[in-house]
């Protein structure tokens, strides 16, 4: 039993395999040795009992070490069994150990590959910032593009049918055909002017020392350099986006039939001279390219008769021999007519003296820190009032010139009597109103990017956010609240247009259905993007 307590207790120690093996074996062999030795000794001692009490005894003795043997074998068994489960144990744990340890490399491979992936996609995110950045440049640069385009299309009454490239440049074309019909026509008609006049001026043998034989070879006094210190060509060329040629007429003299019809540039009366009628060039306030559309000749002021002519280059060179004694071009009675409220118009006018043929108009906007600033693209006499306009100064600069290149002084003017821009009190009331509810919406058209067309949409505005929802889809365009990043673009001019520059950066043009809803639309949005600024920093505070 002690040779069984022992066995059972170091099997149930989990020895190494070598030594249960061992064990095992030595076991089994004395287990063999026992069973055979127990016969051979019951025979030989099966004479030795003559009682039948003793031998009865004797027999359930044996009996009873059989059972024990039987258990034994039993025992050794399960030795064997269990000692085989530990081997198959030790055997599971190293493959335990192995699994365990792929594990780990695949996860360290794992992490590895998500800070590659985290790493590829910040290289993304910036990469896309950059280009969203790229994007919002260009998007301006597209705006102002199509803004001018449509502007300069507007002056000669062309407005394409849809706000597209194919359609702004079959309009730039259109527009390119009529002035080069134009030219022809002007040309034409110059060859026939100056085939008269030569016919005239031709039997003279006083003709070379003629006043018309100066102005005509280039010698007119006065003419090779201004009393400002530049020449008229390059001041011409300077000045060249100053006034539409639709409005050239408006601005000069109507006591100076010469000046109103005939503004020689120094290029036209050579060619003119030399016989080059077909390249005679006319000034206007775009460089002198080409002849005014809108001139004297297209409205039928010049006479063909030589006599006109040649008397209106002789009063033209009595004034010009006369200027030195005279002061400068000048405007007297200049003004500003008409409402000076967001959506109204503007007009600077007076009278033109002493020679002047051309002003020169630039608005400028004073703002409240005493600075001034220059309103882009208000270079005409009549100007409409924006809301970037509202509580500030704004004021008209005149320059008037004769047709010789000679500036005068500066003339400026404030509009409004010289008080801020406000206002009317429709729209200040409507105003009024969409801030004390805390909300207002407004019917708007928005260009989208995929489609180059303008889609219905809807502007809600609230004390904190503002959102823009898609009428069509019902799609929620853009959703957000008032920050300092937020700007809106007013282009100048009769547009209903405005550009909205968002938290993100990018920009966004709307249209709306008129320039007063348009700047009854600015006005309330920065008044609400004011006081949720306002409220933000005293909540900080």
């Amino acid at each position: 039993m002690e040779h069984e307590n022992k066995m059972s207790e170091h099997s149930m120690h989990g020895v190494n395999n070598n030594g249960v093996q061992a064990q095992s074996s030595d076991f089994l062999n004395r287990h063999g040795s026992e069973t055979h030795l127990a016969p051979s000794k019951l025979k030989d001692r099966s004479f030795d009992f003559p009682d039948l009490e003793a031998k009865e005894l004797h027999l359930r003795t044996s009996a009873q070490k059989e059972e024990i043997q039987h258990l034994r074998e039993q025992i050794a068994v399960a030795c064997v069994k269990e000692l085989q489960l530990l081997n198959e144990k030790c055997a599971l744990e190293r493959k335990f150990s192995d699994l365990r340890m792929a594990i780990d490399e695949k996860q360290n491979e794992a992490i590895t590959s998500a800070s590659n992936e985290l790493a590829r996609r910040k290289g993304d995110l910036e990469e896309n910032l950059k280009l969203a950045h790229d994007l919002k440049v260009a998007e301006d640069e597209r705006y102002i593009f199509m803004s001018s385009m449509l502007g300069l299309l507007a002056e000669y009454g062309i407005l394409p049918p849809v706000v597209s490239a194919s359609a702004i440049t079959n309009s730039v074309k259109h527009l390119h055909d009529q002035l080069q019909w134009k030219i022809r026509t002007s040309h034409d008609r110059i060859r026939e002017l100056t085939g008269i006049a030569g016919t005239h001026t031709g039997g003279r043998s006083h003709e070379n020392d003629s006043p018309i034989s100066g102005i005509l070879n280039n010698q007119i006094p006065h003419r090779s350099t201004a009393s400002h210190g530049f020449s008229s060509n390059n001041h011409y060329t300077d000045e060249q986006h100053l006034m539409p040629p639709d409005n050239m007429l408006r601005y000069m003299p109507d006591n100076d039939h010469t000046a109103k019809n005939l503004m020689f540039n120094d290029q036209g009366q050579q060619q003119l001279s030399n016989g080059n009628s077909q390249e005679f060039l006319f000034s206007s306030d775009r460089g002198g390219a080409g002849p005014n559309p809108d001139s004297a000749f297209d409205k039928g002021a010049v006479r063909t008769g030589a006599e006109d002519m040649t008397n209106n280059i002789f009063s033209h060179h009595d004034e010009m021999d006369s200027y030195g004694s005279e002061e400068g071009p000048g405007i007297e009675g200049f003004q500003i007519i008409g409402d000076a409220t967001p959506g109204g118009k503007l007009l600077g006018c007076g009278y033109p003296v002493r020679g002047t043929t051309l002003c020169m108009f630039q608005w400028v906007r004073h703002l409240q820190d005493g600075t001034r600033q220059y309103i882009e693209g208000a270079t005409n006499p009549e100007y409409v009032v924006t809301a970037d306009d509202v509580d500030k100064l704004i004021a008209v600069e005149c320059i008037p010139m004769d047709d010789q290149g000679h500036q005068g002084e500066l003339v400026r003017l404030f509009a409004n009597d010289q008080n801020k821009i406000k206002c009317d009190p429709e729209m200040q009331n409507e105003i009024d109103t969409y801030i004390s509810r805390g909300q207002a919406a407004f019917s708007v058209l928005l260009l989208m990017d995929s489609s180059e067309n303008w889609e219905p949409a809807t502007l809600t505005l609230r004390r904190s956010s503002y959102q823009i929802k898609i009428n069509s889809t019902e799609y929620v365009e853009i959703s957000e609240k008032y920050s300092k990043e937020l700007s809106i673009k007013v282009p100048s001019g009769l547009s209903t247009q405005f550009v909205l520059t968002c938290f993100d950066g990018s920009s966004r043009p709307f249209s709306t259905y008129s320039v007063r809803m348009r700047d009854t639309l600015v006005l309330t949005m920065r008044l609400f993007q004011s006081k949720a600024l306002d409220d933000k920093r005293k909540g900080r505070a």
